[in-house]
């Protein structure tokens, strides 16, 4: 008799936890910078706001020239405004370069900086073969930047931004990391071994290259010093998307913010893509990321989507009368 009385209130106590859990009930911990009336019954799922203090959020821009269409990125950075990222981080290739002309490149990154004029956070530039094109060009960069490859860490979370385009010479090379810069990234890296999350942007999708060259041009020191932290990395360059898992990664290559494409949208998954494997991912767009405690949330906003307020607005119908 006994046991069954104790069977019985156990399952009384489960029925009236999940009710409480269901309704929300006056049981329910609320959190102190929420005030609002809780009944016996009430319209919400539950209380555990997705407001914790370790997260937060910024975007990512990716090529804007390399056969700049115009107004592209001003229209990025209008949408990016709307949506008030903490600051802005580039993969590089924000002018069009590739001339030794100091009067050219002063007026291209001059137009440029006066587009970030608007820009309501912070923006991390990041160094692209038309930024860093020829050894005048980097000496400029130098000049205007100081460093071309840099970290900063942000709630406990660290940014690995580096040059892909050290030591610029016509020997067609895919890219090029220095040993010193390696030698710094690996210093970067020991240094900040108990962060919860490492971001890495770079312009040229190292990755993609044939894997002899990433020896040879100091790749694979860079992926070895990342060794098995939680990372992502991004990357421009080809002005097409695709997302790649590697290492038990994901690296990006991302698509356009401006630069030349021949703009095909989203691939869909149709017979033809799918044997394709890739499909073509060519359109404009910046990533969205939501940092949070165990991970970032990655979103691909595509310029076309993000809209103001102003989208329609009619006048008061009931003025006048």
């Amino acid at each position: 008799m006994k046991t069954t009385v104790t069977s019985l209130a156990v399952v009384l106590i489960l029925a009236v936890s999940a009710i409480l859990s269901v309704t929300g009930a006056p049981t329910e911990q609320i959190p102190s910078e929420l005030r609002l009336d809780v009944a016996d019954r009430n319209p919400w799922t539950h209380l555990e706001l997705n407001n914790s203090r370790n997260s937060f959020q910024f975007a990512i821009v990716t090529d804007r020239t390399g056969g700049r269409r115009p107004g592209v990125f001003t229209r990025a950075v209008e949408k990016i405004n709307l949506l008030q990222p903490e600051f802005v981080v580039s993969v590089g290739d924000l002018i069009e370069g590739y001339t030794e002309d100091p009067g050219q490149w002063a007026l291209e990154w001059a137009e440029f900086e006066g587009k970030l004029d608007a820009l309501q956070m912070p923006f991390f530039f990041c160094a692209g073969n038309h930024d860093y094109s020829n050894l005048p060009m980097s000496r400029d960069w130098q000049r205007k930047f100081g460093r071309s490859y840099y970290d900063f860490k942000y709630r406990d979370v660290l940014f690995l931004v580096l040059n892909t385009e050290e030591k610029p010479v016509p020997d067609k090379r895919p890219y090029h990391i220095s040993r010193e810069q390696q030698q710094w990234a690996a210093d970067v890296l020991a240094l900040n071994t108990d962060v919860r999350w490492t971001f890495v942007l770079l312009h040229k999708p190292t990755w993609t290259y044939p894997e002899a060259d990433h020896v040879k041009f100091g790749w694979a020191s860079i992926e070895a010093a990342l060794g098995n932290r939680p990372y992502t990395v991004f990357a421009g360059h080809k002005h097409q998307y695709a997302r790649y898992i590697r290492h038990g990664r994901e690296y990006y290559m991302l698509a356009s913010t401006g630069g030349v494409s021949k703009i095909s949208g989203i691939p869909r998954r149709t017979f033809r893509t799918t044997l394709a494997g890739l499909g073509q991912g060519r359109f404009d767009h910046f990533v969205w990321i939501t940092m949070k405690e165990d991970g970032p949330v990655i979103a691909n906003l595509l310029l076309d989507g993000v809209e103001s307020k102003n989208i329609r607005t009619l006048p008061d119908p009931s003025a006048g009368k």
